[in-house]
């Protein structure tokens, strides 16, 4: 099975995206990523309407949003998916070191936990 560390920016961008409501809809020839009532624009392919979508896994305001959303699934299992992600190994408990490097988690890092946590399953 693929891991999400494994998956580029623009494939974990798109799943994520899903998770979050966006979908493209196709016309006669033309692409559009769409959001309830919020619409992007036409594009000849559905891979760049896709790339209309917030790029969770770059820009740290979209992170937050989809850190956001992880956090109302389940806030606790995307604490410890970030942490694993991050590389601990430890037991049940995570020091204030360890805290502080969550704290400041990549935009990459935070897609990727947010991703398994709204998933339910570490894929």
């Amino acid at each position: 099975m693929t891991q999400v560390k494994e998956w580029s920016n623009q494939e974990l961008n798109r799943k994520l995206a899903e998770l979050m409501g966006y979908s493209v809809r196709k016309s006669a020839n033309c692409y559009q990523i769409i959001k309830g009532p919020s619409y992007g624009q036409w594009q000849a392919d559905e891979s760049y309407a896709w790339a209309d979508a917030p790029d969770y896994c770059n820009d740290p305001a979209a992170s937050l949003e989809v850190q956001t959303a992880a956090c109302k699934v389940d806030g606790e299992r995307y604490i410890w998916e970030l942490a694993i992600i991050q590389g601990w190994v430890g037991g049940k408990i995570i020091s204030r070191k360890e805290g502080v490097r969550i704290a400041t988690a990549t935009p990459r890092e935070r897609a990727e936990a947010a991703y398994i946590t709204m998933q339910g399953e570490r894929t």
